[in-house]
């Protein structure tokens, strides 16, 4: 089969398209042929290692101290089950699918444990459309449901709103029915305003900083929001969220959660199989969409890197694996293949 490997950390030119041979499943796993999957922020991490220096040993450890452990890139996939493995009971080949698994999705097949973070594809999404949606909702599940526990009638301010993480982090906010506030691009305003925010600000123009508007939560997906400064801006009990940090915002954490009142979190991508089924039930409803910016054949896979690394991209970026042209893909969406 043909995969994505990352044998080295560095820039997106470490990246290589490799014969590989066909993974087989396990007990209790299934092989599904992926039609489509991403690049993560998470994935250009991985792939460069940029992570947190307090991290740096831990993750270093755990995926792979000189090269990564595991060299075949992605999470996010979408397309059908190959086969399964002894024991499997809630799958049956030709079953069209959708997941994430931390390593090995930038194929054109994976195996997945069933219990794993796996359901059927909402059947009003394309293959391409279901792979955009695990990381980017259950990051945004993990930070406002778990970590910052949002309710009904607060005010939530989501920095960097039509990111990965912000797409679904607005849609999840006003589910659970908060006013969210979107800031962004100029180029994304209309965007996050059609995803259901009841204010969004362009970033360039407006410091929320300095206005008089205050917040029960502030979510910063991208990192670059100073507690310090949002403070002023943040309820008593306020709290100040990060997907991406720094050992600043983690020593922040510690020295708020000391005292009552305004306090720091900063939260990881959640792995929760219930929140990924809960994602699951919001966009079956019709609650969420995910949004795609651009589409990628596999071959094109370190030009995709290459454009996750700009820090630009809006939702999510598919790799397409097989299937229809790409454009193909969306062009009932009005998206364009890169």
């Amino acid at each position: 089969m043909k995969a994505v490997t990352c044998r080295r950390y560095g820039a997106p030119g470490v990246l290589r398209l490799e014969n590989l041979p066909r993974p087989t499943p396990r007990k209790n796993e299934v092989l599904v042929r992926v039609s489509a999957t991403t690049v993560t922020s998470g994935d250009v991490r991985m792939r460069s290692f940029r992570v947190p220096g307090v991290f740096w040993l831990p993750m270093r450890l755990m995926i792979g101290v000189f090269r990564p452990r595991n060299p075949v890139s992605g999470m996010e996939f979408a397309g059908r089950i190959e086969a399964v493995g002894r024991g499997v009971k809630d799958f049956r080949v030709g079953d069209q699918v959708f997941g994430m698994k931390l390593g090995g999705a930038n194929a054109e097949f994976v195996t997945v444990p069933e219990r794993g973070l796996i359901a059927s594809k909402p059947s009003q999404l394309t293959d391409a459309e279901a792979a955009a949606m695990p990381f980017g909702a259950l990051s945004a599940l993990a930070v406002l449901k778990n970590a910052a526990r949002i309710s009904r009638g607060q005010k939530v301010l989501i920095y960097g709103a039509s990111g990965a993480v912000g797409v679904f982090a607005v849609q999840i906010a006003k589910y659970f029915g908060c006013e969210v506030t979107g800031v962004c691009s100029a180029a994304n305003l209309d965007l996050v305003g059609s995803l259901g925010a009841d204010e969004v600000i362009d970033y360039a123009i407006t410091d929320f900083t300095g206005g008089s508007k205050r917040y029960d939560v502030i979510l910063d997906t991208v990192g670059v929001t100073s507690f310090d400064r949002c403070r002023r801006v943040l309820t008593p009990q306020g709290r100040h969220v990060y997907v991406a940090f720094q050992g600043r915002q983690i020593l922040q954490m510690v020295w708020t959660f000391l005292w009552r009142g305004q306090r720091v979190i900063c939260s990881i991508s959640g792995e929760s199989r219930n929140d990924f089924l809960f994602a699951r039930a919001l966009v079956t409803s019709g609650a969420v969409r995910p949004v795609v910016d651009r589409i990628y054949d596999l071959h094109e896979i370190v030009d995709a890197h290459r454009y996750v690394d700009t820090g630009r991209k809006i939702g999510a970026v598919v790799i397409r694996v097989g299937g229809p042209p790409a454009d193909a893909l969306f062009q009932a969406r009005g998206v364009a293949a890169a």
